[in-house]
């Protein structure tokens, strides 16, 4: 019989935080098994919620301050600084906010969240377009953390509604990006074709005793065929011609940093570089340390083993896909069952191309009973969600009640 579940969701992206995800999951356990033991473990990858859910796993707290969005209007946001408990209570406090920490000036370690300040959430579908926004509050949160005195700042990346190639950051911290005639460039990626000259004398002199981590996708690259503007930017908006646009200017972007600044690595290609429109890149140049996220941010959470702990191991995203395997939520969770000999179901809003072959995953569904409409299915997720889990684990106690050999 199965008791143990181990419920690990990431979010689906503009309907379920990964915390709504788990919780939604979680009830359809109990339809199913009502004193299962359920381990909520939701999920972050850099992207939405990942400054709450590490401040709440190590027991820190949210600073609260408002910032320049991505369409360059104030917008209020936060960044994290992190305590040190260990992180064995992420989705037991659902819903709870996160509690003062150890204060402000003991903390070692701050989380800016890209996705709290430049996140594609913050962009109205009207307003799509991203070769317009900027990643400036994201510099602006980097320097606010820098305040409190951090030896440490980690960024992650992900949900992003920008293309700039994290212009906007580096112009936040100090940087002035010129043209040709030595003006200033506004903000937005289609103005990096335009870049001549990067003068970083105005750099915050505190990032050179810093460290700055970047928490990423290392599959996600800036340029080439599989740039980041080529894969990414019809997602946030961008036509055919303006996805030609964002890429050339990326070109620049990388070819201007790596002549201006004392770059060690590749921007073109390397891994990660891509990551949030190319924030990877941005930040890369000023020194941080592009890390797959996964290795950044799960140390936090305990995850092995509390997988270990379960009869059955529960994950989920927005879309189960060939794009799966390559550094989404449910393939690290699947890949790290495995380790330990859990299986593993994985839902999902939809169902894609290579579904099937996602490494690890035993079992998957989609959530719809029915044909129907993106938004309204945006509107009842975690009523859908809910309802797949029941149908799916009576399913699986059905067939694991059946004799042997039964129907053959």
């Amino acid at each position: 019989m199965l008791t143990r579940f181990a419920v690990a969701p990431s979010g689906f992206k503009e309907s379920l935080s990964a915390q709504a995800a788990a919780d939604a999951i979680a009830a359809g356990v109990r339809r199913v098994v009502p004193d299962a033991e359920v381990d909520l473990i939701p999920l972050v990858d850099g992207g939405e919620g990942t400054a709450r859910a590490l401040a709440s796993a190590t027991g820190g707290r949210l600073v609260a301050l408002p910032a320049t969005g991505p369409l360059g209007e104030p917008v209020g946001t936060h960044f994290a600084l992190l305590g040190t408990r260990s992180g064995t209570e992420v989705g037991v406090r659902s819903g709870a906010e996160v509690g003062a920490g150890s204060g402000a000036g003991s903390a070692d370690t701050a989380v800016v969240e890209m996705a709290a300040v430049a996140g594609l959430s913050l962009v109205p579908h009207g307003l799509r377009d991203p070769g317009a926004t900027t990643t400036y509050g994201v510099g602006e949160l980097i320097r606010a953390a820098l305040d409190t005195g951090v030896r440490r700042i980690l960024v992650g990346c992900g949900d992003s509604g920008t293309s700039d190639g994290g212009a906007g950051a580096l112009q936040a911290l100090g940087a002035r990006l010129l043209d040709e005639d030595g003006f200033e460039l506004p903000h937005g990626g289609r103005e990096l074709t335009r870049l001549h000259h990067i003068d970083p004398k105005g750099l915050d002199p505190r990032l050179a005793h810093t460290e700055l981590l970047v928490a990423c996708n290392p599959y996600n690259v800036l340029c080439g065929e599989r740039g980041v503007a080529r894969v990414f930017g019809p997602q946030k908006g961008a036509t055919a011609a303006q996805v030609e646009e964002l890429s050339a200017g990326l070109e620049n972007w990388a070819y201007v940093l790596t002549r201006d600044l004392p770059v060690t690595g590749d921007l073109y290609g390397g891994p990660g570089t891509g990551a949030s429109g190319g924030l990877g890149a941005g930040l890369a140049a000023l020194g941080a340390r592009l890390l797959p996220r996964f290795e950044v941010l799960l140390d936090h959470l305990d995850l092995d083993a509390r997988l270990a702990r379960a009869d059955l191991v529960l994950t989920a995203e927005g879309a189960l896909d060939h794009q799966t395997p390559r550094g989404k939520v449910p393939a690290e969770v699947a890949r790290r069952a495995k380790l330990n000999g859990r299986p593993v179901l994985a839902l999902a809003g939809t169902l894609g191309e290579g579904a099937h072959t996602v490494p690890g995953v035993d079992a998957f569904t989609g959530i719809l009973p029915a044909p129907m409409a993106l938004a309204e299915a945006l509107v009842r997720a975690s009523e859908l969600l809910t309802d797949a889990t029941e149908r799916a684990l009576r399913m699986i106690l059905l067939g694991a009640g059946l004799p042997r050999g039964a129907g053959g």
